[in-house]
């Protein structure tokens, strides 16, 4: 393929071992990038690692915990060379109706999603400085539009974007760029899970048409470094996404109108049982989360 900017850069992916997180890696690489793959799972980093045609790191790590990726951070430097890109991937999700959700589960949301990618940035922006590199926040449709039966990963989402911009307007000065990819529903093991619950069904089922598709990994992994590559601020995949940017401030409004009832007729009907963590990965960090090592 032509020359990309990111050949023979390092390029840090967190939540790599699967789903858009393995798919990412796959495209930097194919791009000529060092690729550091972060997360749980260590054998299926490895896994990931050894199939890229540049040279990976794989580094088992929880982006909760700071210690651990200050020390990654300082591996992936002695090993592939200073970062010029990290994109903060990592994440979880589950479902079901606020009051009936384990606190426990909902928080962890929030800490993996949010604070997993604020921590991120603490320990790499000293890394994206010296090489005036580029942070890429991995957020959702949920970031533009909170919906019912998603709460913490709607208030993980919004919180990811507000960082974002907050962190640009503080690192611009030292050349470091700070960009936002909005997805929408992507082929990933958590949406498959996620479709078995009658809760989150029933959620993608009454969006429209265009925002209830799930879209191909491996070409929302090509739109996003086609973005990554020009350092924008603002990544869409897909494209129509850039759409509900001016006209956000409607969605609440019409999702509680549609919600008002359809809400009350599921959990009447006992259909809103909570989920717990979503898919292969939600699982990985739920056991990472009560067996710590």
């Amino acid at each position: 393929m032509p020359s990309s900017p990111l050949e023979n850069r390092t390029v840090v992916v967190t939540g790599a071992a699967r789903g858009v997180g393995a798919a990412l890696a796959h495209e930097v690489a194919r791009r000529g990038a060092r690729t550091a793959l972060l997360g749980h799972e260590p054998d299926l980093l490895a896994e990931v690692a050894a199939r890229l045609p540049t040279p990976a790191l794989a580094i088992e790590a929880d982006v909760t915990d700071l210690t651990t990726l200050r020390r990654a951070a300082r591996e992936v430097r002695h090993r592939l060379g200073t970062p010029s890109v990290v994109i903060a991937n990592a994440g979880v999700a589950q479902g079901g109706l606020f009051e009936a959700t384990d606190p426990a589960e909902w928080r962890r949301v929030v800490d993996v999603n949010l604070t997993g990618s604020a921590q991120t940035a603490r320990a790499f922006l000293p890394d994206l400085r010296a090489s005036a590199g580029y942070y890429l926040q991995i957020a959702s449709l949920a970031s533009l539009g909170a919906a019912p039966l998603m709460s913490a990963y709607c208030a993980s989402k919004a919180g990811v974007e507000a960082f974002a911009h907050a962190l640009r307007a503080e690192v611009a000065g030292h050349g470091v760029a700070v960009g936002i990819a909005y997805l929408n529903w992507t082929d990933t093991d958590m949406i498959h899970d996620a479709d078995r619950y009658t809760v989150l069904r029933e959620l993608r089922g009454h969006m429209p048409r265009p925002a209830r598709r799930v879209y191909d990994v491996a070409e929302v992994a090509e739109r996003i470094v086609r973005g990554l590559e020009r350092r924008r601020t603002a990544v869409y995949a897909p494209p129509w996404l850039r759409l509900i940017q001016p006209v956000r401030a409607v969605l609440p409004p019409l999702v509680l109108r549609r919600s008002r009832h359809d809400v009350a007729r599921l959990e009447a009907g006992g259909s809103l049982l909570t989920t717990g963590p979503l898919g292969a990965g939600g699982a990985a960090d739920d056991a990472a989360r009560r067996h710590p090592r």
